[in-house]
């Protein structure tokens, strides 16, 4: 365990370190892990092989910690120097009794406890009993007490002490809001657009329509003219210039005899 805490460090001061995981290390008991470590808030030790928390450190600003699948069956008073605990899971151990989880009732932060796959869940009436026992616990083996699932990611939320997700909401409605009416504007500009387009086009069009209307009736007014000129009567004969023709084409006559 010793080596693989100084892996996970990284070169960090422990002081400095706000989560560590170290699963699957193999120990039976915690070694390497110090005092030092003040502003840990998630510590994993998942599938370790650790028998009991000896040697458990004291971490004031522990929020979250993680002893699955180890081979724990009693030592749980080592928790109290963690009062910040939120979040305990001991799923897969030895812990069989409700005398066990005793020391787990000073934890006034406690929110969620998992004690899937161990023998004390076979007890008669085991959840009211562990619920009266741990009266901060709202979630025990991921349901609450009205047998309601918990929601993994309110539960984060919770273990993590702050409320972002509902910051970030109310952000991305404020900016949904913004671009909504964005939208809106140029989608009001687009639609002024094509009535403006479409005004123009039937102005043209009307224009287009008024100047065939002039065309045919100019076209017509010819189509007149050309009949008054046909239908006009023809100028008299001059009677005049018919009469010499016919007395000068006489004299000729004479002339000849």
């Amino acid at each position: 365990m010793e080596k693989r805490i100084e892996l996970e460090k990284r070169g960090r001061k422990p002081a400095e370190i706000r989560e560590f995981v170290l699963d699957n290390c193999r120990s039976t008991n915690i070694v390497g892990l110090t005092d030092e470590f003040v502003s840990l808030e998630s510590l994993s030790l998942i599938n370790v092989g650790l028998t009991s928390l000896k040697g458990f450190p004291k971490l004031p600003n522990l929020k979250k910690l993680e002893l699955s699948d180890n081979r724990i069956s009693n030592g749980l008073n080592l928790l109290h120097t963690s009062p910040k605990l939120t979040h305990l899971n001991l799923s897969g151990n030895r812990i069989k009794d409700l005398e066990t989880l005793q020391p787990l009732k000073e934890l006034s932060n406690l929110r969620s406890l998992d004690l899937f796959n161990n023998e004390a869940t076979n007890m008669d009436n085991y959840r009211e009993k562990v619920f009266n026992l741990i009266p901060s616990l709202r979630y025990l083996d991921g349901y609450d007490a009205d047998d309601c699932e918990i929601d993994s990611e309110g539960e984060d939320d919770e273990v993590n002490g702050n409320n972002e997700g509902d910051v970030n909401d109310d952000a991305n409605d404020e900016y949904s809001d913004e671009v909504s009416d964005e939208e809106e504007e140029e989608d009001g500009v687009g639609l002024d657009a094509v009535y403006k387009d479409l005004g123009d086009d039937s102005d043209e069009s009307d224009f287009v329509a008024e100047n065939e209307e002039d065309e045919d009736e100019f076209e017509y007014d010819d189509d007149d003219d050309d009949e008054h000129e046909e239908r006009a009567p023809a100028p008299e004969a001059q009677p005049g210039r018919g009469k010499k023709r016919k007395h000068e084409d006489g004299v000729e006559s004479s002339g000849n005899n």
